[in-house]
């Protein structure tokens, strides 16, 4: 399971431009390194990242092996009501994970 810091304003005013900043702790292996033993280590990267808000995706990204470990996603949108910002990313080998954060719209 990796781990996710999420930075989104506890509060916000309806229609108030704020900044959501994800960082996600993945090691993003790209396959071309090899191990100890002389082995390729297994390409393991986060191929798809997403954020919905209202129950609308507001923001995703693909990535690429060149992204460096431990991805820091940076995005702006427009406060529109208070609820959970929901972010899931999926990784090479099929894992999902999930996390959120509140924002209280006035």
């Amino acid at each position: 399971m990796t781990r996710a810091l999420i930075n989104v304003p506890k509060t916000a005013r309806r229609g108030e431009i704020v900044e959501v900043r994800a960082m996600i702790a993945h090691p993003m292996e790209t396959g071309y390194r090899m191990g100890p033993n002389g082995v390729a280590i297994p390409r393991n990267i986060i191929k798809r990242f997403a954020c919905t808000y209202d129950g609308e995706e507001i923001f995703s990204a693909d990535f690429s092996p060149a992204m460096s470990a431990n991805p820091y996603v940076a995005f702006s949108t427009v406060a529109t009501a208070s609820g959970p910002l929901r972010f899931s990313w999926t990784d090479d080998q099929g894992n999902t994970e999930t996390a959120s954060a509140e924002i209280v719209v006035g």
